[in-house]
């Protein structure tokens, strides 16, 4: 299956001269949605994941599913202010500015062996925050799945050295 033919690209969204992927239309097509979750999960078994993390909020529709594929357990990076009881938190730089992440303090144990799963790979800079959250409590970064990678912007290079599988590449 051809993903790419399932993504809208919306061009200067959300500003001039931004080439919008918009996953919602792969999303809202049932047997698309599952093939690329089958194709993800495909991509990464090899990793033995003993946990799935997806930052929000795309991450949830893709690393939620996948997980539950994998048979593995699913843990949410969310905004600052968003999860009750006992978080961590890591800053992470936008375009014009900071924004932070945050993980329940006893979501991964340590020596756990996580995938980070989101529908887009970037400047890197949300999944580079997400890793330090997982590192900070003892988790074992195994790798990084994502629907969407936009080689161009280098974010896999900011990945250290995890093992990234993308299923469709700009």
């Amino acid at each position: 299956m051809n993903f790419k033919d399932y993504i809208r690209v919306i061009p200067d969204f959300p500003q001039p001269g931004i080439r919008f992927k918009d996953i919602t239309t792969l999303l809202k097509d049932g047997e698309a949605y599952r093939a690329a979750i089958e194709a993800l999960k495909e991509g990464v078994k090899h990793l033995e994941i003993d946990i799935v993390a997806g930052p929000e909020a795309r991450g949830f529709v893709i690393g939620a599913p996948l997980a539950l594929s994998l048979g593995v357990g699913f843990v949410p990076i969310r905004k600052s202010g968003k999860l009750p009881g006992e978080t961590i938190e890591a800053s992470y730089d936008l375009e014009y500015g900071k924004d932070r992440l945050a993980m329940h303090k006893d979501a991964i144990s340590p020596g756990q062996r996580v995938l980070i799963a989101d529908d887009l790979l970037a400047t890197g800079g949300t999944i580079s925050s997400t890793m330090n959250l997982i590192k900070s409590v003892g988790g074992e970064v195994a790798g990084a799945s994502f629907l969407i990678e936009l080689s161009y912007l280098s974010g896999r290079d900011k990945l250290n050295g995890v093992d990234v599988f993308s299923l469709v590449t700009y």
